[in-house]
């Protein structure tokens, strides 16, 4: 029940876990991690940039994956099952050309050669959820830990962390991206950039608006579901012209009485989910 309306992030779940297992099985866990001078310059394997997400090398990299994509379920059930599949594609296609040559081509020629390793594993995509994860989702509740030993008071202003109850997640996600840094820490920076990226629309359109077949997430082709889809896409035309008003505005002095009211960042916020 745990995973209800979420059938791909239960799907990507045990798919990892399932790869993971299988590759540590079969021993071919050294076809998954990147080695720039040995796999890219030597043996001329590019390919492997496609591959390396697919699964992790151990068991906790495996647990700490599976529970950041637990806690983001939140994503699909607001995006939708379609969207957020056409998500991950699009995500894993560009963290895996991007990931690799910036390696390749930036941080292993700056460094002399030092930082040479990617490791394996899917951590740039899952830091590409977590990206949505942290625009989309409010948190519920704030607290703060006080940095000295001194009593609180009513109105105190000590120096101290101000935690929410989303706090927990982004640990075991932190956890994820320093198990082997610099390289693990490489992806989830990736990642993060691309999500937000796709966030703020700085993506190309292609890109953003392009959607998986609806039968391969179970989507029915139905009148019904064609009249919805219809609507989604005149709701997305709606929230870009919406959005191209609302920057011309916002270059002048906007008095109270020309503020966008609630109901339409309701509204942008809705359209922007569909």
């Amino acid at each position: 029940m745990s995973f209800t309306n979420a059938p791909v992030t239960r799907t990507l779940v045990v798919g990892l876990v399932s790869s993971s297992i299988a590759a540590t099985l079969f021993d071919v866990k050294h076809y998954f991690w990147i080695s720039v001078h040995t796999h890219i310059w030597s043996y001329h394997q590019p390919w492997r940039a496609f591959i390396f997400q697919l699964c992790y090398t151990n068991s906790s990299e495996v647990l700490f994956a599976v529970m950041t994509l637990y806690n983001l379920r939140v994503v699909e059930r607001l995006w939708g099952s379609r969207k957020y599949a056409s998500f991950l594609v699009m995500s894993h296609i560009i963290t895996s050309i991007v990931t690799p040559a910036i390696l390749t081509f930036v941080l292993r020629p700056l460094t002399g050669g030092l930082f040479d390793y990617l490791p394996a594993g899917p951590t740039p995509i899952i830091f590409a959820v977590l990206a949505q994860y942290y625009s989309m989702i409010p948190y519920i509740y704030r607290w703060r830990v006080a940095l000295t030993a001194s009593a609180p008071s009513a109105h105190d202003d000590t120096a101290g962390l101000t935690l929410s109850d989303k706090a927990l997640r982004y640990v075991v996600a932190l956890q994820l991206a320093l198990f082997q840094w610099p390289g693990s820490l490489l992806g989830a920076v990736v990642g993060w950039a691309v999500g937000s990226a796709w966030r703020s629309d700085m993506l190309p359109a292609v890109v953003t608006r392009w959607r998986l077949p609806g039968w391969m997430v179970g989507a029915r082709s139905t009148k019904r579901s064609r009249e919805f889809e219809g609507l989604r896409r005149r709701l997305e035309g709606e929230a870009v012209s919406s959005a191209v008003a609302t920057g011309v505005q916002g270059q002048e002095d906007i008095d109270p009485g020309h503020r966008r009211t609630l109901g339409q960042q309701m509204f942008d916020q809705v359209s922007g989910a569909l």
